[in-house]
């Protein structure tokens, strides 16, 4: 008889074949007492004939390999995990319901129930089970395993577990161990909501993994998530259990491909166990409804899997899944393309082993009542922690069987391969420069800046999340040195089995390939309006990184950039469906320091910032890069300093300049030259400055996001108070705005352009003009913070396009140089006069002054924009209620140390210079300016 029967679990087999299962565990059971004491299973824990089987094989196969010392030291464990599992099981419902345990078994008071009970227990009850048997599969066969959970909101079994067995955090073990105390302010502990003076939670403990969760490496509070990662997660010798959701198989069907990508060749070993209780929140799941476990056997193997049926009540029955799940990917090992991904189905009963089991009220609060308040609930709890009660004496035994770390000399779960990854930093070899005075894509210096990293670096597994057209967002490189990863390449394709690129029309399935992948290279490319649907995968690892560094233990994966192109403006001409920048928009929302979100402004900027996203640390920097050609803008120099700092002043000086016209992305940045030129024709003094990354310069909300954005005092050097300033962004101007609350001087003073959610069907220079963004608007804009009249600015049909009324042609043809009617005073087209919107808040006499100032050079010392206060940003913030100010007006800016001298990139480069002089200053001043730099 084949014990490894996979196709069901012991009540789906047939009657004969239950009889003689039944007869071969009874006669051993006869023969080998130490077998007997574990096969009897210990309060609700049972072990069902075919499992006592398929584990009985098992142990004999571990001792024969010499993973297992001999059978009795197995059966010793194997019974140890029986008891673990149920006191587990006993701390969980103290979790969810009581304020303090009692150690001696005796019922629980009235007084010893918390008056809101609050807890997802029903999960949490089957992940007991689920864990103890990874715990006893290390234990077995001396193998530290990783671990992860899709189902974060099961952690209570997580955590009991590890105060049980002593595999702790420094937070945990610092105020939890065994003793009656220790467990009471465990329980005490969850869902106490307290709160320490600066506003984090002051309990360890949290309603879903956490960066206290002793081998916790995501919070799971997305459920689908991991189901995308465990693939790629381990690398090649580590090995990885993977606990699933069946409520997550459903929200995330991306994980039916994880078959597709794996590999022996690369991929270390993978157990996935999907916990299948049956239930969601308020109702059947939909793989219950459809037939249950041999529906979701016959789904799993169209896709590729190789299901193995387990007893999710049982602990060795998942250690048993695991053992064989890697076996099988072992011996397939030898003949790659008969290898399917086995795929552990663990059966049981939400919230299996406590009253209310089976029900829809298990999934949170499974009595029918609170204990507090309800004698009847009460009653029912203290029945059913009576049924999973393990006494102390027993229990510590039971752990020092389990904890078999010294003696097998390998490290505690707490440590495992995947909980603190470091990552050397990568060799980033210089490529080619795209001089002055040309144009190229930005998108394909990226491409041959990552490759050339990737090929610099042979001992960092890549990883390329793709939803689709690597060739036509310009990484033809890319995809030739590193193919699709397929099963069955076709000829003159680039494709390999082992190819580094994910390819998937799911943008979540695409990314967490990238952000599994923790212990490699990454790099994740996607149309700009279709990233959305990648948010909440980022945004997840995103706040767990920033726990870990708050915590005390700082990630150490390489940043992953996150890479949007073919973008808004360059999508004019596919509908506006495909022009959307919420993605750059909702990931500047989010902290700073892990999460930068830059707008290179050329193909130097693009190369530098991609290698400056590679030297972070747990970081996703998002890149929004052009992929058609733009104008050469930075010396490579120019663009390693943009990459540090964030922002460079263009030309013009912004203490002297009458005005500042800052852009943000790369076409912006070209209509705001042009806008520049028809300033300076005018006689009307403008400093161009290039905000790259917007974050570095936003109001900190907290110490850590303090010590990365700029200082006050040195950000004034590109952003004086008292300067008018028309800021013209990729995004939406009005999230822009709010993350840049310190660089606003107000509406009268301050005005924003950008994306309006105009669209349709375009060219670029049409968009431009639907969302009012084009030179000429820019222009308006400039008159109306400066108090001039609109009319000494823009012609008549300048103005009718401006306002709507013309010839779009009028601005979209023009050139940006001087216009026969734009110098008079006088009634504008509209029939109004142009007289000035808003009372010159520097005064007449100082304005006219600023405007017929000789254009300056930008002479800004170095030194002054490397000035810090020793306390960085941080001394500017200071409490105001419940959240955090800055100290200074709104209009105080910010710059770091490295920000660096940016304003003397544009030394030479005069206010008013048309575009040729303009380059032709750069080239002679740009070794001038790198000397000043060093």
């Amino acid at each position: 008889m084949n014990l490894h029967l996979n196709c069901c679990t012991a009540d789906q087999l047939s009657a004969a074949e239950r009889q003689r299962i039944l007869e071969l565990a009874d006669a051993h059971r006869q023969a080998d007492p130490a077998f007997a004491h574990w096969a009897a299973g210990y309060g609700v824990i049972r072990h069902d004939p075919l499992t006592l089987l398929r584990v009985r094989q098992m142990v004999h196969e571990l001792v024969a390999l010499g993973r297992t010392p001999d059978a009795g030291t197995a059966w010793q464990r194997l019974a140890a995990a029986d008891r673990v599992t149920s006191a587990g099981m006993w701390l969980v419902a103290h979790m969810t319901y009581s304020q303090r345990v009692r150690t001696d078994g005796a019922a629980l008071e009235v007084d010893d129930f918390k008056t809101t009970p609050e807890g997802h227990t029903g999960g949490s009850l089957n992940m007991v089970p689920a864990y103890a048997g990874y715990l006893l599969m290390d234990s077995l066969d001396g193998v530290t395993r990783a671990w992860m959970m899709g189902q974060g909101h099961c952690v209570a079994a997580i955590d009991a577990l590890n105060v049980l067995v002593g595999n702790m955090t420094d937070r945990h073990a610092e105020r939890y161990d065994r003793t009656g105390e220790g467990l009471s302010r465990f329980v005490s502990d969850f869902y106490a909501y307290t709160l320490n003076p600066d506003g984090t939670p002051a309990s360890p403990l949290g309603s879903h993994v956490n960066a206290h969760t002793a081998g916790g490496v995501m919070e799971g509070g997305y459920l689908g998530f991991a189901e995308l990662q465990y693939v790629h997660a381990p690398l090649k010798d580590e090995r990885l259990v993977a606990f699933l959701s069946d409520g997550a198989f459903e929200e995330q069907r991306g994980s039916d491909w994880a078959p597709r990508w794996w590999r022996a060749e690369d991929s270390g070993l993978v157990s996935p166990i999907i916990i299948l209780n049956g239930r969601r929140i308020e109702q059947r799941s939909q793989i219950t409804q459809q037939g249950g476990e041999r529906w979701l056997d016959r789904h799993l193997r169209l896709n590729g899997f190789d299901p193995i049926a387990l007893d999710g009540r049982d602990p060795a029955s998942i250690a048993w899944g695991i053992h064989v799940m890697e076996s099988r990917l072992q011996a397939g090992a030898a003949v790659p393309a008969d290898v399917r991904l086995p795929y552990g189905i663990a059966e049981t009963v939400k919230g299996f082993g406590f009253p209310g089991a089976g029900t829809n009220a298990s999934h949170n609060l499974p009595l029918p009542g609170n204990p507090a308040k309800d004698a009847a609930a009460r009653t029912l709890f203290n029945e059913g922690a009576a049924a999973l009660f393990v006494a102390a004496s027993e229990l510590e035994q039971a752990v020092a069987a389990l904890n078999s770390h010294d003696l097998q000399q390998r490290v505690r779960e707490r440590d495992h391969a995947l909980a603190d990854r470091q990552v050397e930093p990568p060799r980033v070899p210089a490529i080619a420069d795209r001089g002055a005075g040309g144009e190229s894509s930005p998108m394909t210096a990226l491409d041959e800046q990552f490759v050339a990293i990737a090929e610099a670096n042979p001992g960092l597994r890549v990883r390329v999340g793709n939803p689709d057209e690597l060739r036509s967002n310009k990484l033809d490189r890319t995809l030739d040195a590193m193919k699709h990863r397929v099963h069955e390449p076709e000829p003159g394709v680039a494709e390999s089995p082992t190819g580094a690129v994910i390819t998937a029309l799911n943008e979540e399935a695409v990314v967490c390939a990238a952000l599994g992948n923790k212990g490699g290279l990454n790099l994740v490319v996607t149309y700009e309006a279709f990233a959305p649907k990648m948010l909440g995968a980022v945004r997840q690892e995103l706040i767990f990184a920033r726990h870990q560094a708050q915590a005390g233990r700082p990630p150490g994966w390489l940043g992953v950039p996150l890479v949007l192109t073919s973008h808004t403006w360059e999508n004019a001409k596919n509908e506006q469906s495909h022009q959307d920048p919420t993605m750059a928009e909702a990931l500047m929302g989010e902290m700073a320091d892990i999460s930068r979100v830059v707008f290179p402004p050329d193909a130097n900027g693009a190369a530098a910032a991609l290698a400056r996203a590679f030297a972070q640390r747990g970081t996703v920097t998002t890149l929004v890069v052009p992929k058609r050609p733009v104008p050469h803008e930075l010396t490579p120099q120019q663009a390693q300093a943009l990459a540090e700092t964030g922002a460079t002043c263009l030309a013009g000086d912004p203490e002297t300049a009458a005005i500042l016209l800052v852009a943000t992305g790369a076409y912006q940045l070209q209509e705001v030259r042009r806008a520049q030129a028809r300033l300076a024709a005018r006689g009307m003094s403008a400093a161009i400055v290039y905000l790259a990354e917007p974050g570095r310069f936003r109001a900190p909300r907290d110490p850590e996001e303090a010590r990365y954005v700029h200082s006050d005092s040195a950000v004034q050097a590109l952003f004086p108070v008292g300067r008018p300033r028309v800021f013209v962004t990729h995004t939406r101007p009005e999230p822009f705005l709010g993350a840049l609350r310190r660089l606003d001087t107000g509406p009268t003073t301050t005005a924003a352009l950008g994306f309006v959610n105009r669209g349709g069907t375009l060219d670029v220079p049409g968009l431009l003009f639907a969302n009012r963004s084009t030179w000429a608007h820019v222009v308006d804009a400039a008159a109306g913070v400066l108090g001039e009249s609109r009319d000494n600015l823009l012609s008549e049909a300048e103005l009718a396009a401006v306002d709507g009324r013309g010839d779009p042609t009028a601005i979209l043809r023009a050139e940006a140089g001087p216009a026969s009617s734009a110098g008079r005073s006088g009634p504008r087209a509209d029939g109004r006069h142009g007289a000035p919107r808003r009372s010159d808040r520097l005064g007449r006499t100082e304005a006219r002054s600023r405007r017929a100032a000789p254009a300056p050079a930008c002479t800004r010392s170095a030194s002054r924009l490397h000035q810090h206060h020793p306390g960085g940003a941080g001394h500017h913030l200071r409490q105001a209620g419940p959240g955090l100010e800055p100290a200074l007006g709104p209009a105080a800016g910010a710059l770091s140390g490295g920000a660096v001298a940016t304003a003397q990139r544009c030394a030479g480069v005069s206010c008013g210079a048309g575009e040729a002089q303009r380059r032709a200053g750069v080239r002679r001043t740009g070794r001038r300016a790198l000397r000043q730099l060093r």
